[in-house]
């Protein structure tokens, strides 16, 4: 018998094997958006495709993909056909992808002469081609525009690299290099974590281990089925909204949600969603389920660890040929709008039940890729995010959004972009009054001015600007998100919120301003201490202060 502290060792070891692997990815990486957002997802499955451990820059909108990609992997692929020293790549959203420039890469670990495990890792790599630059297509019809797909095949074969593949990769890439060099990236983390897997078992026994991860996914279980079981029975609606899809002006999406909590299980039926559209706002079903396990986990015990044990108490539905599970070639590019409106109408259906639990609306992410036109090529691709929503005791957290889609660093140094890029960071402030006012305040908005050294392509993709981030009891609605081209005379002209290759010039100002969160309760019910500290941080005017919270200021 393996004693407790063992079982311990080895859930530690495995979560530090996972990490280990995200950083040798990073450091081994090409692209900027790798190196400087050290945003690199690892994880440990088993030869079921469960996920076991996760590297904490792993965000939970990856967690379930990479076990989804790896099971197609898997039905592709006999087990007993695979080698150790083989790596497989795939990006394919109908079969468990994200889109099309996240890539994940997958190694067998044998025990024994038979696999038993695998190691995987997953980025956003810089460019598989596409309408846009950075593979933020806003406009795409169809997959095919958003780039080059890849189904589960070898990058790796017998110790060799498939260079067939590499070089269909580095031809269909803006940045060959560094597109290359980031996956050769992913397949060198998966070797470190296979490597450290491969220790633990045999420093424990291959039995011993085996047992060991089960009564890890079975305890997560448990507590998951604990958490849930505190949740009041019954049956919760909730709602969500899409406000357009970037090709279709006026037309909006609707995200239904029927949550039925019995005992210590929940079924989430969505039902009513709207149907899949051509246009990138639909989202892979993988991609649904993360956000739909994240948001449950919001009402749950946050120690709970991530790992196929806490998605087995949960059952979702989505409808085939909805925004949540479309069939091919329906785009799948922007599918952050689709998951973020999973998140709310979740939350909406839950806080009914817990009402304790309530959070006002929350920022979203806001992609931008900004390219050089001239020589050599140049690429910045980033994000930023709104304030969190208000709870009941809390304000919401500054410039974070509801932070599951993401890896460690929210905001790259300045100075490296500078370094690669053609442009100059001039600011990256707080928006005073960005947040809902409320009893609890909304956490605001960040700005983000970059100024062009030389002319650029600007594509974007976010969704909120209509309706932004709302207030809940008396709360106040955030302050909409914004994306801006302020030309050298100083005419400031909006950019949707889902543009692609908008033409700047060189003296321009490209600026993204993030939505804050709704506020929570009756704004004159803060206190005055509360009102004066946020004036004097600068997060709410004076005016605010005055005319919304009634606080007079000398």
């Amino acid at each position: 018998m393996i004693s407790p502290l063992e079982d311990e060792v080895i859930r530690y070891g495995l979560s530090a094997a996972a990490e280990e692997a995200a950083i040798a990815v990073v450091r081994a990486a090409r692209s900027q958006f790798i190196v400087e957002g050290s945003d690199a997802g690892a994880a440990i499955l088993d030869r079921r495709g469960e996920l076991i451990a996760q590297a904490a820059a792993t965000s939970i909108l990856h967690s379930g993909g990479m076990a989804e990609q790896l099971r197609a992997v898997l039905d592709d692929v006999p087990l007993d056909a695979m080698g150790p020293d083989d790596v497989y790549i795939t990006n394919d959203p109908y079969r468990g992808g994200v889109h099309a420039n996240d890539v994940m890469l997958c190694r067998p670990v044998f025990v024994d002469g038979a696999v038993r495990y695998f190691t995987a890792s997953l980025i956003h790599v810089l460019d598989l081609g596409g309408a846009a630059h950075g593979g933020i297509n806003a406009q795409a019809m169809e997959t095919f525009e958003e780039g080059v797909q890849i189904p589960p095949m070898h990058w790796i074969r017998d110790g060799e690299r498939n260079e067939d593949l590499a070089r269909l990769v580095a031809l269909n890439s803006r940045s060959p290099a560094e597109t290359v060099g980031d996956i050769d990236a992913l397949a060198a983390g998966t070797l470190v974590a296979a490597r450290r897997v491969d220790a633990l078992i045999r420093e424990h026994g291959a039995e011993p281990f085996d047992r060991a991860v089960e009564r890890y996914l079975d305890q997560t279980e448990a507590l998951t089925r604990a958490g849930i079981d505190h949740i009041p029975d019954g049956r919760y609606r909730g709602h969500a909204v899409i406000d357009d899809d970037g090709l279709n002006p006026g037309r909006s999406y609707d995200i239904h949600v029927e949550v039925r909590v019995d005992g210590d299980a929940i079924e989430l039926d969505f039902e009513g969603t709207s149907a899949q559209v051509r246009a990138p706002v639909n989202s892979s079903s993988s991609q649904a389920l993360d956000a739909a396990i994240f948001a449950v986990r919001c009402f749950l015990d946050p120690t709970i660890p991530m790992n196929a044990g806490c998605f087995r108490p949960v059952a979702a539905r989505f409808p085939r040929g909805s925004l949540l599970d479309p069939e091919p070639p329906n785009p799948c590019g922007g599918r952050m709008m689709a998951v973020y409106a999973v998140v709310d109408a979740i939350i909406d259906a839950l806080t009914q039940a817990v009402p304790d639990h309530m959070i006002a609306g929350s920022g979203i992410l806001h992609a931008y890729a900004i390219a050089g036109v001239g020589s050599p090529y140049w690429l910045h691709n980033s994000f930023d995010f709104g304030g969190v929503g208000a709870t009941v005791g809390h304000d919401g957290v500054d410039a974070t959004g509801l932070h599951f889609g993401v890896g460690r660093n929210q905001i790259p140094q300045v100075e490296p972009v500078e370094a690669r890029c053609r442009l100059r960071v001039e600011a990256v402030e707080l928006i005073p009054d960005s947040g809902g006012a409320g009893r609890w305040r909304g956490g605001s908005g960040v700005r983000t001015t970059f100024r062009l050294l030389e002319d650029a392509l600007v594509s974007v993709r976010t969704d909120r600007f209509a309706s932004p981030p709302a207030g809940r009891l008396g709360g106040h609605d955030a302050r909409p998100g914004a994306y801006l081209r302020v030309t050298r005379a100083g005419r400031v002209v909006p950019i949707p919120s889902k543009a692609v290759n908008v033409r700047l010039e060189a003296g321009d100002a490209f600026v993204v301003e993030t939505s804050g969160g709704g506020g929570l309760g009756d704004p004159r019910e803060r206190t005055e201490a509360e009102v004066r500290r946020d004036v004097a941080t600068g997060v709410v005017s004076r005016e605010a202060a005055e005319t919304i919270y009634g606080v007079r200021l000398p």
